[in-house]
């Protein structure tokens, strides 16, 4: 009963968070076209207490619930302890600190304040996406290629998913090639509720041995530029992918939670781009950076089974929350 009474008050109060916490119910100014909201009065309305943990470079926001800290002139922010990359930097701006609506709608609030879905909506269904295969071994570390290691890890993931008592359909079952746009669509043939597409990193030039952690991806809002631009920014449009936006991020938070707890591993964060596998998702959809292969440490363990086993459970944890914090 208590605890039934506790999660009573805890939803009382995040309805009137979100109720009264809308960024375009607070002053703003514009920076360089970019509509930016004032921390601190965000802050006040969610009931977050602020503070300078050093002055005009890094402030925390503080509740009951979660803690949130930002630094001045940087897009990546904490979470409740998850790193998440936001779309704009924090601003410094008459001495209080600013950040774009568009983050407070699209990054903080979604994983804040998730919203449920319709009544009988339920989480069943999921489409594991093994990157590459065939003719497209994905990265290469001498005779090691990434193909064959996210079919194990995606393998290894069906069996736990399936135990927890999900439906799992694959993109690809062996060693064939899928094209991008495909995989997308067998997701959505199949049904799926959600879409996770399995990969491993790899990095180039100095220093390339010593990149090493996870990180989930999920779909860039439209017309904001991604953690990995390339090329591709703000004039960006909408996608179908987008269309769940606020799934997406939940969804992405949740896993590189899990990641980062269970693995004990460097959180690189959560990030967003605009990779085809998550443009064309109908459904909520990540993709994951399980580690990188040019990491001599990190390598070893991708090529263990019992390492890729502690992945995959992992990431059932990640799903279990999303699936508790979206059903009613």
């Amino acid at each position: 009963m208590k605890v039934a009474i506790w999660f009573g008050l805890f939803g009382g109060l995040l309805a009137g968070v979100a109720a009264h916490s809308s960024p375009s119910k607070l002053s703003r100014f514009s920076l360089d076209g970019v509509p930016y909201v004032r921390l601190e009065d965000w802050a006040r309305v969610s009931n977050f207490r602020l503070q300078w943990n050093a002055p005009k470079q890094e402030v925390q926001l503080s509740s009951a619930f979660s803690t949130l800290v930002f630094t001045v002139n940087s897009a990546r922010c904490s979470l409740n302890g998850v790193n998440v990359w936001l779309s704009f930097p924090i601003a410094l701006r008459n001495g209080s600190a600013w950040i774009a609506a568009t983050d407070l709608d699209t990054a903080v609030q979604p994983v804040l304040l998730p919203s449920k879905n319709p009544k009988g909506a339920t989480v069943r269904t999921i489409c594991l996406d093994p990157g590459h295969g065939g003719k497209d071994p994905g990265n290469r570390e001498g005779k090691q290629q990434e193909k064959k290691y996210t079919l194990l890890l995606a393998q290894e993931l069906r069996n736990l998913l399936s135990k927890a008592g999900f439906k799992v359909n694959l993109t690809r079952a062996n060693d064939t090639f899928v094209e991008l746009p495909s995989r997308a669509e067998i997701a959505r043939r199949r049904s799926a509720d959600l879409f996770v597409s399995l990969h491993f990193n790899s990095a180039d030039g100095a220093g390339a041995s010593a990149a090493k952690g996870t990180e989930v991806y999920c779909m860039t809002p439209a017309r904001v530029s991604s953690t990995n631009a390339r090329g591709e920014g703000a004039g960006t449009g909408s996608f179908p992918g987008n269309q769940f936006d606020s799934r997406n991020i939940l969804l992405a938070y949740q896993i590189q939670k899990a990641l980062v707890k269970n693995l004990g591993v460097e959180d690189r964060g959560l990030r967003r781009a605009r990779f085809a596998v998550l443009r064309w998702a109908e459904m909520p959809a990540v993709l994951i950076e399980g580690g990188f292969m040019t990491n001599p440490t990190e390598a070893r363990k991708i090529y263990d089974p019992a390492y890729r086993r502690q992945m995959a459970q992992a990431i059932v944890e990640g799903v279990l929350a999303y699936k508790k914090q979206v059903e009613q």
